[in-house]
């Protein structure tokens, strides 16, 4: 199940960081999860989820007091959360989730990118269940073994532990995201290089050498659009 998540989350945070796109899409989705609820992470569960990826990402305090604040102060813009699926070079499968203030702007946005990009959208549930929501949270210091035995000690299950390089990586049903934290921060783990709540690919697969480079251009076309925050593949690409 290993995703090599510390690499990802590096190169893509590399990528976003010098125009600060990154940094949008936090402040937009931590919007959305005070408005939801309240805007305190103890109360809310989203929001909790949220700020947990933000500190992985460095995502300055500033940004996160705005986007909370603004949540406050009763604004009454409205994002819709939507999900897309579809399929790259070689049959590779794609999901691609949202936030928008505008509907009839983001499925053609979203639809060109595929399209420009050697790939094409498809219907809904025609990738999904092919991937499987999973709660990943990794930290650092600490062996697989020495791991499950503090989740053991917790009484949390999980569905896997992977040592990854320096890191170990838990991946969980999304309803144990906070009890696997919640089990390391009682022994005095509090920093995290991954906290989140994904999709999963059930099975990945290896695209030919001449097909990389077009699906990677795809899903940097599909993580550069404003209102997509998230995108998920099942191709390794080896990184």
């Amino acid at each position: 199940m290993g995703r090599k998540w510390n690499n990802i989350k590096e190169k893509k945070a590399s990528k976003d960081a010098s125009t600060s796109r990154i940094y949008a899409k936090f402040g937009k989705e931590i919007y959305v999860a005070a408005k939801q609820g309240e805007p305190d992470p103890e109360s809310n569960r989203a929001l909790k989820v949220v700020l947990e990826r933000a500190k992985t990402y460095s995502v300055p305090k500033a940004i996160i007091d705005r986007a909370i604040e603004k949540a406050k102060g009763g604004s009454d813009e409205i994002f819709d959360e939507l999900r897309y699926e579809g399929f790259g070079p070689n049959g590779s499968m794609i999901i691609v989730d949202a936030l928008t203030n505008n509907v009839n702007r983001t499925a053609p946005e979203v639809r060109a990118a595929f399209n420009k990009n050697g790939g094409n959208m498809g219907v809904t549930g025609s990738v999904a269940y092919m991937f499987d929501a999973t709660a990943v949270i990794g930290l650092e210091g600490k062996t697989a073994d020495e791991v499950l035995e503090i989740l053991m000690e917790a009484d949390v299950d999980v569905r896997d532990i992977i040592e990854e390089d320096n890191s170990v990586i838990v991946y969980a049903d999304p309803e144990q995201f906070h009890a696997v934290q919640e089990a390391f921060k009682k022994v005095g783990i509090t920093e995290f290089t991954v906290a989140e709540l994904s999709m999963l690919a059930q099975n990945e697969i290896t695209l030919p050498e001449d097909a990389v480079a077009q699906f990677e251009k795809l899903i940097d076309a599909l993580e550069d659009l404003d209102d997509v925050q998230q995108v998920y593949h099942n191709v390794d690409l080896g990184e």
